[in-house]
């Protein structure tokens, strides 16, 4: 027995030492042997390899939860959003991409076996496959393509060639390159080589996405149907299920669609219930409202909204009910779940979009504008803004400023003229209703408040408070809340009086002690005495407000008159909205409206009649124009339209002949031109241009203030127009530099103007004085001097020469012109920095430069 184990205790040590000696020569990757192949193998494989499966597929999982599909497009066959700036070097997007990939680059660096330019390791194609899918996910497309490359390249005999050739077309797409990618997997299909199904549905998959990115949506059916019938994944099922229905709707083939979505919702829950509710609602999109049953339909909808599973879908379920009632003319219906819609948690930024968007359009087609307007914000929001979707609405909202200031004005002065006319006894039972509904409403909040401030508070030992008045139970420190205090320290003191802090303090006998009921009678007694003397419910206090002097009340009409014409005018060239525009035009001319806009109005109402094809109305307005109007521009053009082409009296053509006269310094003439043709062109594109080519004039001519003023009128009356854009873009920009009237010192500027002044009267004599002068600078060699007849006011103007250095040069220049006997110039001059002369003529101040300049 002890020889036996002295023999084995002898073996043991070089049985081990065999081993090691075993595992250092299967260690080494350059010996092609079957123990270094398999050592390495499973290595590789286990160790490493397996870990980087696992890491790729948390990484997958990752992105497939953080992607958001969305339902308003066909959806992408893989879920993974490409995002355009890419990784800087060592970053990634997701570590666990980033440890598979490290996993994949430690299997080949340790375990690699290239041995005479040939791989003897059979798992490094798992390796490289590894490397270039954690590469793709990571959105690093190019390594990712150098990975697939070295597989189909080095490892032709390898069993997964055919994953590294689909991966390389994937690749290829996600780089743009679609049709290549689309070449070389319908090569792979011609080989006719043998799938794996997970590679043939990959593959097909592709194929289909590349149609899709190619918009060739018909031949992306065929290749989506082989992925449908070769996955073993449901979740992949129903994907490809809905992207086909999708596909199908986009082609206009509702029935073939329909088939489809009912596809996706047998597979219940088999696939992510996301599928089947889209899918659901996709059909509803699809219901027929003429031909199919209404009633079973809203049954349905109903359902879904009440399925408690539904409850992550209610954004989706309640919009597509507001769809219905819409569809079935039940607007307060529509409108109750649109707005359940946006209070439901959403995420979809585009059903938010519709959501505002429908109901904008709902009160626009109200005429509540203000609240539409305020929709269709919101909708703007919601909207990526280099969309064409975006800038239409956007044209709208802004088409919206002009609706909503008009109908303002025309509201208020409406109520304000229909007061005008009632009579004393009228206007009295009127306001007695108004001021009485106001002053119940009134007391009935002071009774709230007042019950509130008895029962709303109890404290508990912890010094926090309960809600026993059905508040919202939110626990809420007394002493947190100021209007709280208030009310108890007024209570205090109604019931107490004013008490010393001390012992004892209720037995002190005091004035202000009162009973409960007494208390709370005061309290009654107090605040409806405060009502009843608020002048807020005085019927008088509205009645002395109401305009009697005959001109505030013209103005009011006029205004109303204007307003209403605005609307008709936009509401026919802006919205194309022609009933209302005549409506707006019509009554506007049973106001008695002012000289100026009776013709455009009656002009307006025909073409708009004419396009509505009430021929009728349209010839009742026409004969108008012609007979009561016959020698107005509106007449020729209805009695001859081609002549309108040629019109030297159209709006265009007339200002073109006014802009000459700016251009000649005629303000005055300018100013009044403007002013008769923008009455006599009322309403038409062409005003705003001539109310600022009218402000430009009046600024030239009068000053500073007058351009101000004008300017603000032009922004404030056009504000959607460019020359309204335009006037509001210099008031805020050039108009605080313009205002300065601070003189600069000579010392500071380097352009002077030598200037000879001139009354009006005198513009013969300034012109011969501007030859003389000419004459002169070209005989004594100054060609860098020229000069000019410029306007000041309507008295003064000024012989300019321009272009002098210094102040000292202006004034020795007009000192040798007078000393000269061959010119003999010995008319007033002075000299002036360009930077001043800006000042004098944009303020009209010379007198306070020249006073200033002696001093």
């Amino acid at each position: 027995m002890n020889l036996k184990k002295n023999n084995f205790s002898i073996n043991k040590p070089t049985l081990l030492a065999i081993l090691a000696l075993l595992l250092v020569a299967s260690c080494s990757r350059k010996k092609n042997k079957w123990l270094n192949r398999n050592f390495h193998a499973m290595g590789a494989y286990y160790n490493i390899i397996y870990n980087g499966n696992l890491a790729l597929d948390l990484g997958q999982q990752e992105l497939a939860q953080t992607y958001t599909d969305n339902y308003w497009e066909i959806l992408p066959i893989e879920r993974m959003q490409v995002e355009e700036e890419t990784n800087k070097p060592g970053q990634t997007k997701n570590p666990n991409f980033e440890k598979a990939e490290e996993k994949a680059t430690k299997a080949i660096q340790k375990h690699n076996m290239r041995i005479a330019g040939e791989e003897y390791n059979p798992q490094m194609d798992e390796a490289f496959l590894l490397l270039g899918k954690a590469r793709y996910f990571d959105q690093r497309f190019f390594p990712a393509l150098e990975a697939f490359n070295y597989i189909i390249t080095d490892y032709p005999e390898s069993d997964r060639l055919i994953t590294a050739r689909v991966w390389r077309e994937k690749t290829y797409m996600r780089m743009g390159n679609n049709e290549l990618a689309l070449q070389n997997l319908r090569k792979l299909f011609e080989e006719e080589v043998e799938f794996e199904d997970e590679d043939l549905v990959s593959a097909s998959a592709a194929i289909a996405q590349a149609y899709l990115n190619l918009d060739e949506k018909e031949k992306a059916i065929t290749p989506l149907n082989n992925a449908i019938e070769f996955t073993n994944s449901n979740e992949e099922k129903g994907r490809f299920l809905f992207i086909k229905g999708q596909i199908y709707d986009r082609l206009g083939e509702i029935d073939s669609a329909n088939k489809v979505f009912d596809e996706v919702i047998a597979l219940k829950r088999k696939t992510p219930r996301v599928y089947m509710i889209n899918a659901y609602i996709e059909k509803a999109k699809n219901f027929d409202y003429d031909t199919e049953d209404q009633l079973a339909f809203r049954e349905l909808l109903e359902e879904m909204q009440l399925n408690r599973e539904n409850r992550p879908f209610l954004d989706k379920i309640y919009y597509q009910i507001g769809q219905f009632y819409k569809a079935t003319d039940s607007i307060e219906g529509s409108v109750e779940y649109y707005n359940k819609s946006l209070r439901t948690d959403l995420q979809d930024q585009y059903l938010r979009s519709r959501n505002y968007l429908t109901l904008g359009d709902i009160n626009f087609d109200y005429t509540e504008y203000k609240i539409a307007g305020a929709y269709y914000d919101s909708t703007l929001i919601n909207l990526p803004d280099n969309t064409r979707e975006y800038r239409a609405i956007k044209k709208k909202r802004e088409n919206l400023d002009d609706v909503i200031l008009y109908e303002d004005i025309a509201d208020k002065n409406d109520s304000i003229l229909g007061l005008v006319a009632m009579s004393s006894e009228e206007r009295l039972a009127y306001f007695e209703k108004v001021t009485s509904e106001m002053k119940q409403k009134a007391i009935e909040e002071a009774e709230r408040l007042k019950r509130e401030g008895e029962d709303q508070l109890v404290s508990n030992p912890f010094g926090s408070t309960q809600s026993t008045a059905g508040g919202s139970g939110k626990s809420t420190f007394y002493f947190y809340n100021e209007n709280q205090v208030t009310r108890g320290l007024k209570k205090f003191n109604k019931t107490w009086g004013d008490r010393e802090l001390k012992d004892n303090w209720r037995y002190e006998a005091g004035s202000g002690a009162k009973g409960k009921e007494e208390e709370l009678e005061e309290e009654e007694e107090d605040y409806l005495a405060a009502i009843e003397n608020d002048p807020a419910f005085n019927p008088q206090t509205y009645i002395a407000t109401i305009p009697s002097e005959e001109k505030v009340i013209d103005s009011l009409k006029r205004d109303r008159n204007f307003a209403y014409y605005q609307l008709g005018v936009i509401y026919k060239e802006k919205f194309k909205e022609y009933e209302l525009a005549a409506n707006k035009l019509e009554t506007l001319l049973q106001n008695n409206p002012q000289e100026r806009l009776i013709l455009p109005s009656k002009y307006n109402l025909y073409k708009i009649y004419e396009i509505m094809g009430d021929t009728a109305s349209a010839e009742k307005w026409k004969q108008n124009i012609l007979s009561q109007h016959a020698d107005s521009r509106y007449a020729s053009i209805l009695r001859n339209p081609r002549s309108l082409r040629d019109d030297e009296s159209s709006p265009e053509a007339v200002y073109t002949s006014v802009y000459r006269k700016f251009q000649a310094e005629q303000y005055k003439e300018v100013i009044a031109d403007s002013e008769k043709y923008i009455e006599l062109f009322t309403g038409e594109d062409i005003v705003p241009k001539f109310e600022l080519l009218k402000a430009t004039a009046s600024g030239r001519y009068s000053g500073f203030k007058a351009y101000e003023s004008g300017l603000n009128y032009v922004a404030l009356t056009y504000p959607q127009s460019e020359e309204g854009k335009k006037a509001e873009q210099i008031v805020k920009t050039s108009l605080p530099k313009l205002k300065i009237t601070t003189f600069t010192k000579d010392a500071q500027e380097e352009d002077f103007k030598l200037v000879y002044p001139f009354s009006t009267n005198e513009k013969e004599l300034a012109l011969e004085l501007q030859k003389s002068i000419d004459l002169a600078l070209q005989e004594l060699g100054y060609s860098q001097h020229y000069t000019s007849l410029d306007f000041y006011t309507e008295n003064q103007l000024f012989v300019i020469v321009h272009n002098l250095k210094s102040n000292l040069g202006a004034e020795g220049l007009g000192e040798l012109l007078s000393k000269e006997k061959a010119y003999n110039i010995t008319n007033n001059n002075f000299g002036i920095s360009t930077a001043n002369y800006k000042i004098i003529q944009i303020h009209k101040n010379l007198n306070a430069y020249l006073s200033e300049r002696s001093k």
